[in-house]
């Protein structure tokens, strides 16, 4: 990440002279702010809400900068309509960290403060008391539980960090179920007895990770912090918003998201399970990761950060070696529970006993015994719905989406075929479009859904459910589904990567990936990294209280550097490859990576654009643009997609190369343009 340079707002007042204009930022697409003419009757203060006019519309921004001068005479200026005073003030560090984010990410300013702001643009003032208020008075009691030897030091390292109450990041490395939470629960306690006004701010990855979460943490600290996430109600994160504006609500615990709430006394931020791609922003107005931003919030409001895992990126792992995280580290597991012993199978000689099935003998066998234990068991396979694939017997044809160069997935739970990118769907045709040929249609390769018929064809007493997000896809959904695997409801677990994440199933004793290859596919920079994590991750929900847990890999490739690793508890060994491999190619973190994602529904536009760019791109030493390439998945939305990829050494300002590049070319309306500074995905 570029070295963090925090801006400096101007004062109220310039010298002696007061603001006779504020420039105003709006949350639209919009990457300048505008000016406006204050009326002698509003005081104003950078930060704070007003509404103004844009065009015939009425619309509601931030004050942005105040000016005693401006080269546009005020009687030309359109005044400001009022200052909303039911709105509290963003904060200076709210606006540092939202100019940060739109220079680094490359992203319109205004659609970064969208990001923190686009909850309040249609509040109006609260007239009545709701329910929702009571998140405002927070009664913080933390209960204090024993921690083993090795948590109670990594609690004390940590707390020499928040009693400086500075920024350093730390990074919380431990095995699965080492207690990490209780650990970090503990310097939550910490930075709240060192400054009784602090505020914290805990992330997750997943919204399917907050209801546990919530239960462990009320009954830590005998109170429900605030949650935000994209689930809850307008009316609720108008409150949420406001409370932690005024100081008022101590302690958030969210989604992404959450990054963006206007703190006024951010004291501690904490990133748990840090390494998940999810915390990366795909879609909307600013692609950014949001434990790297995480980082750079901390270090404007000049706070602690804590990044909490199993399986750390493997960046984080080169920071903490390098000195620059504090490297925090939990080896064993808590109480009497010992890491689970890991098998690969290697199904070159143990294929499935039947044409058609997927799961090989020694995993049939292990799920029979468990079930006569009364013990659980999960099956893992990062594939949603049935069968990815579904072609005709008779001339081959393949059924794909209308809009995107992708195969529809046959879901048997809803009858269906759809498409995982853009959401289309149909249902199953009873003859082949193309050759019209009856009963012809075949489902290839395994999703979730067929490896649970599977196992009730094998084995139905079994009591099975899916685990996964099209399934499970509400809070209510997904806690019913969690309650039942707790209540021991449920013989086999069947789940996407939805089961990888922070669970504890206390009797769930053995755990088989499906298909450990599946990760391992395409030429994706982190494929290797994300396998290992992925795997380590669902390896670790086996045997966390008493019982020995036993996973089983089934794998056509047992023979890699992962899969060895995995097997052989050998991080440091994967480690040490998947470093050098890096620093050999200078690929992250050892050189800079960005992406220029570029589509249109008029390929001929789209890739006249593309040559033009490349005629016109700029040739600087330690810097190599590639593309463009046909993307991985080459329309979506019938849009068609182009890649340019700019890899850079370290120390060049990729986003100043960006930006006189682009600079140099008009781009057509009807094209789509977007920057990935740090891409994770490359589709």
């Amino acid at each position: 990440m570029q070295q963090m340079v925090k801006t400096q707002a101007k004062n109220q007042e310039i010298g002696s002279i007061p603001a006779k204009t504020a420039s105003i930022l709006l949350p639209l697409m919009l990457d300048k702010s505008y000016s406006y003419k204050i009326p002698s009757d509003i005081d104003l203060k950078i930060g704070d809400i007003v509404e103004v006019n844009l065009g015939h519309k009425k619309s509601v921004g931030i004050v942005w900068e105040l000016e005693a001068d401006t080269k546009i005479a005020t009687d030309k200026l359109k005044p400001i309509n009022s200052k909303l005073e039911h709105i509290p003030n963003i904060g200076k560090s709210t606006i540092d960290f939202i100019n940060w984010v739109s220079k680094y990410t490359m992203s319109p300013l205004g659609m970064v403060l969208k990001m923190s702001f686009a909850t309040m643009t249609k509040a109006k003032p609260s007239v009545r008391k709701t329910k929702n208020q009571k998140i405002l008075c927070e009664n913080i009691r933390y209960k204090e539980i024993e921690l083993s030897s090795e948590q109670a030091e990594a609690a004390s390292k940590l707390a020499e960090v928040i009693n400086v109450d500075k920024y350093q990041c730390c990074l919380l490395d431990g095995v699965t179920g080492s207690g990490k939470t209780e650990v970090y629960f503990r310097s939550i306690a910490d930075a709240i007895a060192l400054n009784n006004d602090a505020q914290i701010l805990v992330l997750l990855p997943e919204i399917a990770l907050v209801q546990q979460f919530i239960d462990r943490f009320k009954e830590r600290f005998g109170t429900v912090p605030a949650v935000w996430h994209s689930g809850i109600t307008p009316a609720k994160r108008r409150n949420i918003w406001k409370s932690v504006a005024v100081g008022k609500t101590k302690l958030v615990v969210g989604a992404r998201s959450a990054l963006f709430l206007p703190f006024k006394n951010l004291r501690l931020i904490v990133v748990d399970e840090e390494h998940e791609k999810s915390y990366k922003q795909e879609e909307g107005g600013a692609i950014y990761n949001a434990r790297d931003m995480a980082i750079a919030r901390a270090n404007i409001e000049d706070a602690p950060i804590i990044l909490a895992s199993a399986t750390p990126a493997l960046e984080s792992i080169v920071n903490a070696k390098s000195g620059k995280y504090k490297h925090i580290i939990l080896k064993g597991r808590y109480g009497e529970a010992k890491m689970p012993k890991i098998l690969a199978i290697d199904m070159r000689n143990n294929p499935p006993p039947e044409r058609q099935s997927f799961l090989s003998v020694p995993v049939r066998e292990k799920l029979k015994e468990n079930i006569k234990l009364g013990e659980q068991s999960l099956l893992f396979l990062n594939r949603r719905g049935y069968a990815p694939l579904t072609l005709c017997r008779n001339c081959g044809y393949r059924l794909e989406c209308p809009a995107c160069s992708a195969w529809l997935v046959k879901h048997k739970k809803y009858d269906q075929l759809q498409c995982h990118h853009c959401g289309y769907g149909m249902k199953l045709p009873d003859k082949c479009p193309e050759c019209e040929a009856e009963d012809s249609l075949a489902f290839c390769g395994p999703g979730v859904e067929r490896i649970e018929e599977e196992v009730k064809n094998f084995l139905p007493e079994a009591k099975t459910l899916i685990l996964s997000s099209d399934i499970t896809n509400s809070e209510k959904k997904l806690k019913e589904a969690l309650d039942k695997i707790t209540t021991q409801e449920i013989d086999v677990i069947i789940g996407t990567q939805l089961v990888a994440k922070g669970h504890h199933f206390p009797k769930l004793t053995f755990v088989a990936v499906v298909d450990a290859d599946l990760g391992l596919e395409g030429g994706d920079l982190r494929v290797a990294e994300t396998t290992y994590q992925i795997i380590q991750q669902v390896a670790g929900r086996a045997g966390r209280e008493k019982e020995l847990g036993e996973v089983y890999l089934q794998s056509y490739m047992p023979d890699t550097p992962v899969m060895k690793s995995i097997v052989n508890s050998n991080r440091d060994e994967f480690l040490k490859i998947e470093i050098a491999a890096r620093k050999a190619t200078g690929m992250p973190p050892f050189g800079r990576l960005a992406s220029l994602i570029i589509s249109s529904k008029n390929e001929v536009l789209l890739d006249d654009f593309c040559q033009y760019l490349v005629s016109v791109a700029p040739r600087y030493e330690k810097t190599a643009i590639l593309g463009p390439a046909i993307a991985p998945i080459a329309i979506i939305r019938n849009n068609h997609r182009r890649r340019f990829l700019i890899k850079a050494t370290k120390d060049v300002n990729i986003q100043k190369l960006i930006s006189a590049w682009l600079g140099l070319a008009k781009k057509p309306s009807q094209i789509k343009l977007k920057i990935d500074i740090d891409p994770y995905s490359f589709f």
